[in-house]
């Protein structure tokens, strides 16, 4: 089992520990955003910071219906006590973490400040 908070600002909050190949490893306090069909989305100073490197460059559609060009990067994660390879897209918002990391997961939100977010793999 995985557990985060709710924050004060009543999001649903989880720590991930997110590295690279090489074995350098950065804690990223993120927010779960289930409008987010993706693995996470990081800044990119913390990307460059870790030294993830580029994969592609793809278009997505955002929550208003817009398109943007977003660049992806191949990072690692410990994910329910595994390492787990994902993809991580650059973007310049507090870090969010997706649909896809969640899937075949059941998400539980206790929500008021303070309350459990709890994530268990079905």
């Amino acid at each position: 089992m995985i557990y985060g908070v709710v924050n004060l600002r009543r999001e649903a909050t989880l720590p991930l520990v997110v590295g690279n190949s090489s074995g350098q490893r950065q804690v990223i306090d993120t927010v779960i955003d289930t409008g987010f069909d993706g693995f996470l989305s990081l800044p990119s100073e913390i990307i460059m910071r870790l030294g993830l490197p580029w994969t592609i460059s793809n278009m997505a559609t955002l929550g208003d219906g817009s398109e943007t060009l977003f660049d992806f990067y191949a990072g690692t994660v410990i994910w329910d006590g595994k390492y787990r390879t994902i993809d991580i897209a650059a973007s310049e918002t507090e870090p969010l973490l997706g649909m896809a990391m969640l899937y075949g997961y059941r998400l539980q939100v206790d929500n008021v400040e303070g309350g459990i977010v709890k994530i268990e793999e079905m």
